[in-house]
C-alpha cells in the first residue's frame, strides 16, 4: 500500500495540483491586497470616502457599534460590505485568470500553426532509398 502511495504522489497531475494550489493560495492574497489596499480606497475617494468593509445590518438591538469589528462582538450583524470586497475579488481574480488562459491558448494556437517538419519514412522505406540511390550513382 505504500509502494501504491508512493507511485500516486509521484505522478505529474499530483504534483501539478498541489503547485497549482499553493500558487492559488498565494495569488488569491495579492489579490485581496490589490482590492483591499489599491482598489477599494480609490472606489472609496471616487464615491466621496465610501468604505464598504464598514457596511452592515444590525441583526439584534444589542448592538449599537458603528464599525463592523465592534459590531461582530455585540451580536449578530450582515456584513454585507465585506461581501462586496470579495465579490469584487472574486471578479478580479477570474479576469485575471481568463487573461492567463487567453494568453496561453494564444500561444499554442501559435505552435500548431507552425509547419512541423516531416516525420521520418520508417527504416525499411530509408533503406531501399539508399539503395536506389546507390544503384543510380553505379550507372
Amino acid at each position: 500500500m505504500l509502494e501504491e502511495f508512493k507511485a500516486f504522489i509521484a505522478r505529474g497531475n499530483v504534483m501539478d495540483l498541489a503547485v497549482g494550489v499553493i500558487i492559488g493560495g498565494a495569488f488569491g492574497k495579492i489579490v485581496s491586497s490589490l482590492v483591499d489596499d489599491i482598489i477599494m480606497p480609490i472606489i472609496g475617494a471616487v464615491t466621496g470616502g465610501i468604505d464598504f468593509s464598514n457596511y452592515f445590518i444590525r441583526l439584534s438591538s444589542a448592538v449599537t457599534a458603528t464599525n463592523l469589528v465592534e459590531a461582530k462582538k455585540q451580536g449578530a450583524v450582515l456584513a454585507y460590505g465585506s461581501f462586496i470586497t470579495v465579490v469584487i475579488q472574486f471578479l478580479i481574480l477570474a479576469w485575471i485568470i481568463f487573461l492567463m488562459v487567453k494568453a496561453i491558448n494564444r500561444l499554442r494556437v501559435k505552435e500548431e500553426a507552425k509547419p512541423s517538419a516531416p516525420a521520418a519514412p520508417p527504416a525499411d522505406i530509408a533503406l531501399l532509398t539508399e539503395i536506389r540511390d546507390l544503384l543510380k550513382t553505379r550507372t
